[in-house]
């Protein structure tokens, strides 16, 4: 094998004859060249690939990270869990203090009577209005516990309203009912009335310490007020006897009954029937004395039927 060597500018050639083992290691080493930067090339790619995407820590912080996520997101999904089970509770006892509102409002408007229509809590207030597309106004949202709580402190601001307004309510009708109106019968007329008079036995000129009603015999006799009973039974003079204390200094008494239907210490209400007419003790006939006592002393009971009773 012959190599021929080309001088500069053609100046002049050289040959050079390789003997078998030379032509052997030049061919070895350009065949060979190609094949080894091959080779390197590979493995270093080979290297770096491994390196980068099938790294042993690469890995298992990949599979760290996976499972803090995995976890992270349990805990939100246990926390949302726990906060709706917080919210159902809430929504629950919101809905039980609007039912105690409506009912109360339905006690209130049946105690201040009036017009079934006008106050309806079973249903929702009646809204309206037009619709403004002129102005834009931003609004951000509260978030949603931040309403349920102001819900419900305005429903506790409104119950406790609701709870006075029942309470000064009901003081209002007990006063009513205390306050001494109307007459001792449901059926009769007055025979005879307070101050001076003639005696029915003996003709003399006497003082009438009440006013007496005259009607059919068992017929009704009913307390002009509410109060307790401090008297029911036969007194001289009165025959079968009912008292009532009013409070504030006042009493009643109904006499010269056929029967007491009360005992002593029970609580009467207003209109309540405490005997029947008869004509028991000092009396010519069925008649009801009636008596009106302020603060211990007998008073004119005419001023107190005749009152109008309040509302």
């Amino acid at each position: 094998m012959k190599i021929i060597v080309i001088g500069k500018g053609h100046s002049g050639t050289k040959t050079y004859t390789l003997s078998g083992w030379t032509k052997a290691v030049l061919s070895l080493c350009l065949l060979g060249l190609p094949l080894g930067v091959g080779t390197s090339v590979g493995a270093l790619f080979a290297s770096q690939h491994n390196s980068d995407f099938v790294d042993s820590d690469t890995a298992q912080a990949w599979q760290a990270s996976l499972q803090e996520q995995e976890l992270a997101i349990k805990d939100s999904k246990r926390e949302a869990e726990q906060q709706l089970s917080a919210l159902t509770l809430r929504v629950a006892e919101l809905q039980a203090r609007l039912l105690r509102i409506d009912a109360l409002g339905e006690r209130l408007t049946t105690a201040a009577d009036l017009d079934a229509g006008e106050f309806d809590f079973s249903q929702a207030p009646a809204l309206g209005g037009p619709e403004n597309s002129s102005e834009s106004i931003s609004f951000d949202p509260p978030s949603f516990i931040d309403v349920i709580d102001e819900l419900a402190a305005q429903i506790e601001d409104r119950q406790q309203q609701l709870d006075t307004l029942e309470a000064l309510m009901a003081n209002r009708k007990i006063q009513n009912d205390v306050f001494i109106a109307g007459r001792p019968i449901k059926k009769g007329w007055i025979s005879s009335f307070y101050g001076r008079r003639t005696d029915p036995f003996n003709g003399h000129l006497a003082w009438h310490s009440g006013m007496d009603f005259a009607g059919q015999l068992n017929s009704d006799v009913v307390a002009v007020a509410s109060g307790v009973v401090t008297w029911s039974g036969d007194r001289y003079g009165y025959g079968q006897m009912v008292e009532i204390n009013h409070g504030s200094g006042f009493s009643t008494r109904y006499a010269h009954n056929s029967e007491n239907l009360v005992a002593v210490g029970d609580v009467v209400k207003k209109g309540q029937i405490v005997a029947l007419m008869g004509s028991s003790g000092r009396s010519t006939g069925p008649h009801v004395h009636f008596e009106v006592y302020k603060n211990g002393r007998p008073v004119d009971p005419s001023s107190y039927i005749h009152r109008t009773p309040r509302k």
